[in-house]
């Protein structure tokens, strides 16, 4: 059965981002700390990205290859992102050819993906002037996550030594893997398919099968940012993964069953497959139309 909701949105281009995150990316914001009962500020007018509300924003969807937007592009508003961004190595390309070929024999217009990143929010949309108090709240968020951390790997490692842990969870040896480098491992080796959540497009991805928690935590943190602007926060229970190839439309039920098996089976076949889906996160980024912002992960 594939999964519901695909919960990323594209880094390859804004248009992209805006489908992808679904109708629940859409609306109006509020400024930082409408959710605690702050008063309101009104917007400062003639910013950059601002325009005449009576200009039309042409919005055809077949010069994005048929892809359509999860909510209407308006001038002003910049489509937002955090996810950790994946830098493939030649032998993951190698593999992501041999899955794209096996999967066109019963998809023939499914496309790779150029670029590759795990979600840590949907897309949602931002004003031009909270892009920097948002991504302030963010770097502040994250510098306690650290702060935190460092005391987490801190007590784990002493309770180790104390021999009080004498068959540490999967969850611990992945939290003391993390401290002994920069960022943390995960891996990602379960193929599944996936729909976006108005079901105009289909993607296959490699799904997370160990180093869900510290992923969780991230979006714990991703999400407080997001509240403060009374924005969507990520989905309950996600389904972190990395996105491979996609195609116009639901054709979810043509890549399930038979299909998703021998994608499976090259997966579990590739040479060293163990050693190279073992990612190692280094930074965060949130993207904010064409602006990045990048958090290096300590």
């Amino acid at each position: 059965m594939s999964a519901a909701l695909v919960g990323y949105s594209s880094s390859e281009e804004e248009q992209e981002q805006e489908e992808e995150g679904g109708s629940r990316g859409g609306g109006a914001q509020g400024p930082p700390g409408a959710s605690a009962g702050r008063p309101r500020l009104p917007a400062p007018a003639g910013l950059p990205g601002d325009s005449n509300p009576e200009e039309a924003v042409s919005d055809d969807s077949s010069r994005h290859g048929g892809r359509v937007r999860g909510f209407p592009h308006e001038r002003g508003n910049w489509a937002t992102h955090v996810y950790l961004p994946y830098i493939a190595q030649e032998e993951f390309l190698e593999l992501l050819e041999l899955l794209v070929s096996r999967a066109r024999t019963y998809v023939p217009s499914l496309a790779a993906m150029e670029e590759f990143h795990l979600s840590l929010s949907q897309c949602v949309v931002l004003r031009y002037h909270w892009i920097e108090p948002f991504v302030r709240s963010l770097r502040e968020r994250l510098a306690a996550f650290h702060r935190i951390w460092h005391l987490t790997r801190q007590v784990l490692a002493f309770q180790d030594q104390a021999r009080a842990v004498p068959s540490p969870k999967p969850w611990i040896v992945l939290l003391l893997t993390w401290a002994s480098g920069t960022g943390f491992f995960c891996v990602a080796d379960q193929v599944k398919v996936y729909t976006n959540q108005n079901k105009t497009r289909t993607f296959i991805g490699l799904e997370v099968s160990a180093g869900h928690f510290q992923l969780l935590e991230l979006v714990s943190e991703v999400d407080g940012v997001l509240e403060e602007f009374d924005l969507p926060t990520f989905y309950k229970d996600p389904s972190f993964h990395i996105s491979l190839a996609w195609c116009v439309g639901d054709l979810s039920g043509r890549l399930e069953g038979q299909c998703l098996r021998e994608l499976q089976d090259i997966v579990d076949g590739f040479e060293e497959s163990a050693f190279l889906l073992r990612i190692q996160w280094e930074q965060i980024r949130c993207k904010s139309g064409n602006k990045y912002f990048s958090f290096p992960l300590r």
